[in-house]
């Protein structure tokens, strides 16, 4: 719920001015928090950045207002409204507005923006908007009447990159402008937004007379359907009243929509306009036009960058010093339609605390008279700058140097200690706009003014002393000349005379750092003989030089003579000579102009050459490189959807994390590229024909030799410096410009932006490397450096307002090949919508690559967060944090900073070499004292030195607590991880070789491909012609182990069904679903699954990934059923994975386990291994039953047949020594040449179980399966009882995610998985569960569980698909492979009757061979399978007809028609099911205001069609989680299918929930059976659903069973459209319900 965000002002006294025509007003307050406007449910709703809204006339409010002349106050800006003379204000409030959205395409500046602005409103002056509207008779006809609208609201809005800054505008803002209010506000930690700032009000109400009622005049204007319509102002305060502005008066407000606003948000930036007009109040449409088209001329030409000296001159002028008057009563407080509908719902308790604003600046100026400011005044004098009071000479030019170079924007100057530089020192501490910072090493020092200037975009100024000083910032300079780093060093020199001749502390500073600055000036010692405008010039000429590319550092020598300090010394005014002016205008002295110098006029020959070739690429890829600015990072982002190219972000570009605002809004970014290029097949195949490469050098050396080899092919490079940075000498293009430019001139072009095979191919290889790298990262349970790559990525993305900082060697290779590329946005603000147009937006990544020394990080991370002002994640290795532990002493002296977080990755040493050839030839000793440079210092106790927080993890679950942490607090913190050089390496490789594999596989899958689907964005193989089932019975001799001993022994009967899918070639593949009553699946509900699963399936696509098993199966499914996979039953889902996994072996001519493989693994892992021996052990299976003796002989007898392998069912007599007899009496019998198993099935108690591990120590058990019940006490019973321990109930209980529910069970003494695919949810799933076992050299063993010879064909199949992997691992690792695994598929003995004549061949291949299937015939069977055998019962479905019934409802005028479509028996209902149901509104007046609204949306639809119309409807926050779905543009497409328009139209209006009274009272006679349904994710209609039980229950006084009576069922994983979002779980509530009611 929305809440009005509010804080006490503090109100400062009226005064005169001193120089101004108008009165100022300022208050300063306390802390005030931010606005915080909280989302219902999902990602929210996308801001319609054009809004068209309109209010129906109100004829009859002139007849009830008591004084209409001040009601509407003539002058400049939009409507002005005083509440206290407006009577019947809920006539008013009750006429409601409705919405149409239309997003302005996004510009790269505000003057960009405003031009297009402008250009929007005089075409809507030209064609003003009209209306139809639906006007009912007495007879309920309906006519249409079209009208040009007398009332509305229309809001445009604009996306512009973050360099659009609210504050640079407001300064920039015209002092004679007559549009009011001025209003900027800032917060401190922002949610919804960084700043905002606006000009004028669209709309004005205000008055004495209560809030609410001001609300209510306000909700008119504000419409749920367009929440970035927003409202902001003042509670408690009237500032139209000028006697009650003193005064404390609660019940006295001040409300306006902004006219003109720019928002800042984490990103991006948001220009708006907003028109208001109203003829019920004498406001026109004309009038509101030409208001705001002036308002636009006026803050179009006068919009400028400011830099800090300018913001603060502005500042000091108009913002006034008193601070008389606190008033607890006043709130300052912002308003959307959500907040209304709180307010009328909770009245009085509208204002919460929690919601407070955090407010750091704001300044409000309601008319030439009135103003209010809050810690927006700086102590900036307004007198002439006072350099004739400086004592002497050396304080003249060194005031000079601080001045002009404030004046410039510099404001941050880095002072080491020294005696020589104290004029520089003394000046720049005094100086008011300075801020500064110090520390003991130069080195240090110079790295921070590095950082700071990579996170503010303007340079430092480093003052040093003399002597080595300045050869201390020698690396430093070095990295900003290489890195294009603006840094501005002053160093202070001995005079000549004191120059080589032996003079302390003095050395040859002239061009001291040689040809790595961009300009070296030598100051001499001040005099006053030269004009001092000479020092003037010289740092105007340094500063340009610079901060203009090629960006980078200028050193200036300042020489001075004695004294050092104040000492007064008589000097002449006359050097001040021409000074005049610059003394009084506060303006730099020289101002340097640029123009641009590329466009498609000036340079129209070279670059229509380049962006022809760029038309004309089929197989184009974009690389975008380091990249400094926010800006230019948004501006990449756009032209990268235009472009439609695959793009290859490099780390350091901002975009290789992204922040994603949306699932299904990028789609564009390959960010594996390199793992990408393990596969030579790839490499050779996938070569481009165009290379547009953005930004700066790249990170991958993989990349780079890529690239290289795909010449000669056109490779474009654009960078900002004309240095040649081509160290493979491939580039045939160099275009000089910044990115903005070029992004400009690539807008001007057209290119055809549709989706190719290309760019297909590449977005699916990335998905299988990303699912890889996933679950390799995931899997091991060890804290690896590639997982805190990974984490670090992960908790950058979701917050807000944040940055990364990563140093060099290793960390910034793992951060560039294995973080998360896209980011899911934690921020569920409402203003977060602001980010859907764009989807997604980088974040700032910077690092010293340059010269990549690993000097210097920790000092220029923490400059980076001081100049970034975000929170910033610093992660580096160990030895580069020993480097610069110094720089930690800079963290206690930043005070104006978010908290930084520096996690240092330990490993003791340098671990980039132990990858690098020199570990495979170099002897262990000399790696670890060389190259290594191991070490042993402790972290904890350097921190504790410094004072900083200091925090030791070693596990996963560790650093996450550790980093959340640290985000949630507001102190610096050092996270140490404790790593491993040798593992680190380990594991490295392993991802090389699982990354390959996947790869090569994935290239092979690719080549089966011809085809391409447009539509989708897909690589089909084949599509689904049609899949049908069939109903069998099978019959089992024994009841299953898993029943109940006191069971009958007679012949039991089992149900199935036969899934037949077959491909467009009329290949086949058949699937088995068995469901197990016991594991919860019932056979009717898994058949009315498969049944709706049916109609989805009929033409689907298959993909050429979904042998993989890696994920591609869930993304199938979720893709073209649109359902949630985890909603399937498990039996169902193997089901369909194994027939169509059967369809595709068929189609490809191959079985299963060779599909599987592929076929490179295939040849290579057979290359030893003949078709003969192409088989599996199968283990037998006893039931245990019987005396100790009679079991031994059944295991002897089965131990004669072959089986190797032997699993007794334990658990079942009466204590656990006589299971523990039995397994001696066996081994007495058989001796130990077999494995014997046991299987407990969760029957014991901890004590039980334990019992029996001490009587069977002995013996020698393969492994004891789900000992006991509570699986968390199950790694204790393998510490304490020392038995080897399987899981198998354990994993069937997991649910989401399997390998994070995995990590717990890596403990050793867990030695097996017993995955069963038929209740894991089939192969994938299971393939998953089996490549977890073997990275953690566990035993992974497929079981059935008691299906027909079908399903265990495929299962011989599958297991001999994990053999032959787990083999290939072993031996690639030189790991033990285990001996012949006997597989859990001795279920076969039990079955009695098969559904074919002869089952599956299970036998002992030859004397001393061991029981087993082989795949060869498995794959027989499964080829000879008959679908119409007549052990298959007779019922049949395939292509179902629906049935569709038609209701017809008429009564009290109102005529409806229901349609109901349903695929089942029929069924007599003696209930009722509400979904997403309400039983109305309670509140007369809020029953009325919704008629308003649906009234208002009827009109909409008449005026603008059903497109518009249903892009409006769907943007609201009810759709958020719809929009999310995969089908929704389609769902989109099906609703513009209506072709009576009106009719809709009448029924939005007829239907209204407002027309209808409320059932809420009659809910206590309610004593049918309800059942109420409702999307996990819609709050709102979870808690009405919540409060009709509540509310039946508290009636239910009659003997009802009211349990029974009303139920609620949320779905989860949905929203509002449940039987959109996740039918399944729908179908079997429903089902469930319908069962209880008959």
């Amino acid at each position: 719920m929305h809440n009005i965000h509010s804080k006490p002002l503090n109100i400062g006294s009226v005064s005169s001015a001193v120089r101004k025509p108008w009165y100022w007003c300022r208050y300063r307050a306390p802390q005030i928090r931010q606005f915080r406007q909280t989302k219902q449910g999902g990602t929210g709703s996308p801001p319609p950045p054009f809004i068209f809204s309109c209010i129906s006339p109100l004829h009859s409010y002139h007849q009830h207002r008591t004084n209409p002349e001040v009601v509407v106050r003539e002058g400049e800006g939009g409507l002005v409204i005083c509440a206290d003379d407006v009577v019947e204000e809920e006539q008013i409030s009750h006429t409601h507005i409705y919405t149409r959205d239309h997003h302005l395409r996004p510009c790269l500046t505000i003057t960009q923006a405003v031009a297009q602005l402008k250009q929007t409103i005089q075409q809507l002056n030209h064609q003003p908007p009209s209306l139809h509207h639906l006007q009912l008779s007495s007879s309920s006809s309906t006519t249409i009447t079209t009208t040009t609208t007398t009332s509305g609201v229309i809001q445009y809005q604009v996306l512009l990159p973050p360099s659009a800054i609210g504050l640079d505008w407001l300064c920039s803002r015209p002092t004679h402008l007559p549009f009011y209010p001025h209003f900027y506000f800032s917060s401190h930690h922002p949610t919804n937004f960084l700043t905002l700032s606006s000009f004028g009000h669209a709309l004005c109400i205000h008055g004495a007379c209560g809030r609410h009622k001001g609300y209510r005049l306000l909700s008119r204007y504000l419409s749920s359907d367009a929440l970035t319509i927003q409202a902001y102002g003042f509670t408690g305060l009237n500032p139209y009243n000028q006697s009650q502005l003193l005064a404390e008066e609660s019940d006295s407000f001040y409300l306006f929509i902004p006219q003109i606003q720019l928002k800042e948000l984490d990103g991006c930036s948001v220009l708006a306009v907003t028109l208001i007009w109203d003829d019920s109040f004498s406001f026109s449409f004309e009038r509101a036009v030409s208001s705001l088209e002036l308002c636009l001329d006026q803050m179009g030409h006068n919009i400028s960058s400011k830099n800090i000296y300018e913001r603060e001159r502005w500042m000091s002028q108009n913002c006034a010093k008193e601070n008389v008057l606190q008033s607890d009563t006043s709130h300052l407080v912002c308003v959307d339609a959500v907040v209304l509908d709180g307010i009328d719902n909770t009245r009085d308790k509208c204002l919460q605390k929690e919601e407070h604003l955090n407010c750091a600046e704001s300044y409000v100026c309601i008319s030439p008279a009135c103003s209010f400011s809050f810690n927006m005044f700086h102590s900036l004098s307004q007198d002439d700058f006072s350099i004739k009071e400086c004592s002497n000479m050396n304080m003249v030019w060194a005031s000079l140097i601080v001045e002009e170079l404030v004046r410039l924007g510099i404001n941050y100057f880095c002072i080491a200690p020294g005696s020589r530089s104290s004029p520089l020192a003394i000046n720049a501490t005094r100086h008011p706009l300075t801020n500064c910072i110090s520390c003991y090493d130069e080195r240090s020092l110079a790295f921070h003014a590095l950082g700071y200037a990579q996170g503010s975009q303007r340079p430092a100024v480093i003052i040093t002393s003399s002597g080595t000083a300045v050869s201390n910032l020698h690396p430093a300079v070095v990295e900003a000349s290489q890195n294009f780093i603006p840094t501005i060093i002053l160093t202070a020199d001995r005079p000549p005379e004191l120059l080589d001749c032996g003079a302390n502390q003095a050395i040859d500073q002239v061009n001291h750092f040689g040809k790595f600055v961009r300009q070296f000036s030598n100051l001499c010692p001040p005099t006053d003989e030269i004009f001092s405008r000479t020092v003037l010039t010289t740092i105007d000429s340094s500063v340009y030089l610079s901060t203009n590319h090629p960006m980078g550092p200028t050193h200036i020598n300042c020489q001075f003579r004695e004294p050092l300090h104040d000492s007064p010394l008589t000097w002449s005014t006359q050097c001040l000579t021409g000074l005049e002016h610059w003394l009084t205008d506060g303006k730099p002295y020289t101002r340097y102009i640029n123009t641009p110098n590329l466009s498609i006029c000036t340079n129209s020959d070279s670059l229509m050459e380049v962006l022809e070739i760029i038309k004309d690429a089929r197989k184009g890829i974009l690389i975008i490189g380091r990249i400094f600015s926010e800006a230019d990072m948004w501006a990449l982002s756009l032209i990268a959807k235009q472009l439609s190219w695959p793009v290859v972000a490099d780390v350091l570009s901002g975009l290789r994390v992204r922040r994603l605002f949306l699932s299904h809004s990028e789609d564009l970014f390959v960010d594996y590229m390199d793992h990408a290029l393990l596969s030579d097949t790839f490499k050779d195949r996938m070569k481009p024909d165009v290379v547009l490469q953005i930004g700066g050098s790249l990170t991958s050396k993989r990349i780079s030799q890529f690239l290289e080899s795909c010449a000669p092919i056109p490779y474009i490079l654009v960078d900002s410096h004309p240095y040649r940075h081509d160290p493979s000498h491939i580039v045939t293009y160099r275009i000089q410009s910044s990115v903005s430019q070029f992004v400009a001139i690539m807008f001007e072009f057209e290119f055809s932006k549709k989706a190719t095979k290309w760019t297909c191919l590449l977005k699916e290889i990335n998905s299988v490397i990303e699912r890889e790298i996933g679950l390799q990262i995931q899997s091991d349970s060890a804290l690896t450096e590639p997982y805190v790559a990974h984490a670090i990525a992960e908790v950058v993305g979701t917050g807000a307002s944040t940055a990364l900082f990563v140093g060099n060697s290793m960390v910034i290779r793992d951060l560039n090949m294995y973080a998360k590329g896209s980011v899911t946005s934690s921020n569920d603000s409402i203003c977060a919508t602001d980010y859907l147009q764009q989807g997604f937006h980088g974040i700032p990544v910077a690092a010293n690559r340059g010269a990549s020394g690993i000097d210097g990080l920790v000092s220029t991370a923490i400059g980076f967060s001081v100049g970034s002002q975000k929170r910033v994640y610093c992660l580096v290795g160990d030895v580069s944090f020993l480097h610069d532990t110094n720089g930690l002493s800079l963290l206690n002296q930043c005070a104006r900073r978010e908290p930084i977080t520096i996690v240092v990755v330990n490993n003791h040493g340098g671990a980039i070499f132990s990858l690098l050839p020199v570990a495979e030839k170099t002897q262990l000793d000399i790696l670890n004292k060389f190259f290594y440079t191991s070490h042993d210092i402790s972290l904890y106790d350097l921190c504790s030195a410094h004072k900083v927080k200091h925090i030791l993890v070693r596990t996963k679950q560790e650093l996450q607590i550790a980093l959340q942490r640290c985000a949630n607090e507001s102190t610096d913190s050092i996270v140490e991880v404790v790593s491993s050089i040798s593992k680190n390496a380990e594991f490295h490789c392993l991802l090389r070789e699982s990354t390959s594999e996947a790869m090569n596989q994935a290239m092979e899958y690719f080549l089966w491909t011809r085809q391409f689907d447009n539509q989708k964005n897909h690589m089909p193989v084949c599509r689904i012609l049609k899949a049908e089932y069939k109903v069998f019975r099978m019959k089992l001799s024994t009841p299953p182990t898993s029943a109940k001993t006191n069971e009958d022994k007679k012949d039991l009967l089992r149900d199935g069904l036969l899934l037949r899918v077959t491909l467009d070639d009329d290949t086949i593949g058949f699937g088995e679903i068995m469901p197990i009553e016991i594991h919860e699946e019932s056979f009717s509900e898994a058949e009315l699954q498969v049944r709706f699963l049916l109609q989805l399936m009929n033409g689907c696509k298959i993909d050429a990934l979904l042998p993989l098993l890696n994920g591609s199966f869930s993304h199938w499914i979720w893709r073209n059923f649109g359902i949630p996979p985890s909603s399937i039953f498990p039996s169902v889902r193997c089901g369909l994975e194994m027939a169509i996994l059967n369809a595709l072996a068929a189609h490809c001519k191959s079985n299963l386990s060779d599909l599987l493989l592929g076929i490179n693994n295939r040849l290579e892992l057979r290359k030893c291994v003949s078709k003969n021996e192409q088989r599996i052990e199968i283990c037998a299976l006893v039931d245990c039953e019987g005396s100790p003796s009679e079991v031994a002989h059944i295991v002897s007898e089965l131990v004669q047949e072959g089986y190797s392998t032997v699993k007794l069912k334990v658990a079942r007599r009466r204590t656990p020594f006589e299971d523990a007899m039995v397994i001696q009496k066996i081994r007495e019998t058989v001796g130990y040449s077999i494995n014997i198993r046991v299987d407990a099935n969760r029957r014991w108690s901890y004590a039980e179980a334990m019992q029996f591990a001490s009587a069977v120590k002995e013996y020698k058990l393969q492994y004891i399966e789900e000992p006991i019940k509570p699986e968390h006490n199950i790694i204790k019973f393998c510490e304490d009882s020392g038995l080897p321990v399987a899981l198998d109930e354990t994993l069937d209980a997991i649910t989401g995610d399997f390998i994070n529910h995995l990590q717990r069970y890596a403990h050793p003494g867990i030695t097996a998985m017993v995955i069963k695919p038929s209740r894991l949810g089939g192969f994938e799933n299971t393939a998953r569960i089996a490549k977890w076992a073997r990275l953690h050299n566990k035993m992974a063993i497929v079981s059935s569980a008691y299906e027909s010879s079908l399903t265990l064909s495929v299962y011989v199949q599958f297991a001999y698909f994990l053999h032959m992997k787990n083999e290939n691992v072993c031996k690639t690792r030189n790991k033990h492979i285990h001996d012949g695994i006997a597989h859990g598929l001795g279920t076969y003995k039990w079955i009695k009757e098969e559904i074919m004549d002869q089952g599956l061949k299970v036998c002992v291949p030859h004397i001393g061979g061991k029981m087993g299937a082989s795949v060869k015939d498995s794959q027989n069977f499964i080829e000879n399978f008959c679908w119409d055998s007549g052990r298959v019962l007779s019922r049949f479905f395939g292509n179902e007809e629906i049935g569709c019934y038609s209701v017809k409802v008429g009564a009290n005028g109102l005529s409806s028609c229901f349609r109901v479509k349903e695929a089942g028996l029929h069924t007599n209902v003696k209930g009722a099911v509400i979904i997403s149901g309400s039983p109305g509104l309670k509140q007369k007046s809020n029953r009325r205001i919704r008629q308003a609204i649906d009234k208002s949306r009827a009109n909409l639809l008449m005026s603008h069609g059903l497109q518009n119309f249903l892009k409006t409807w769907y943007s609201t926050k009810l759709w958020s989680s719809l929009r999310e779905h995969p089908h929704f543009n389609r769902v989109l497409q099906s609703r513009t299918q209506h072709d009576d328009i009106e009719t809709l139209a009448k029924v939005l209006h007829d239907s209204s929930v407002g027309k209808q009274r409320s059932l809420w009272d009659n809910l206590k006679d309610c004593k049918k059976p309800l059942l109420l349904v409702a999307g996990e994710k819609d709050t709102k209609f979870v808690n009405i659903s919540h409060q009709i039980r509540t509310e039946i229950m508290n009636h239910s006084n009659d003997g009802y069973d009211m349990e029974h009576v009303c139920e609620v069922f949320i779905v989860p994983n949905c929203g509002h459209a449940v039987h959109l979002e996740n039918p399944l779980p729908l179908i079997h509530a429903i089902r469930s319900f319908l069962s209880k009611v008959d």
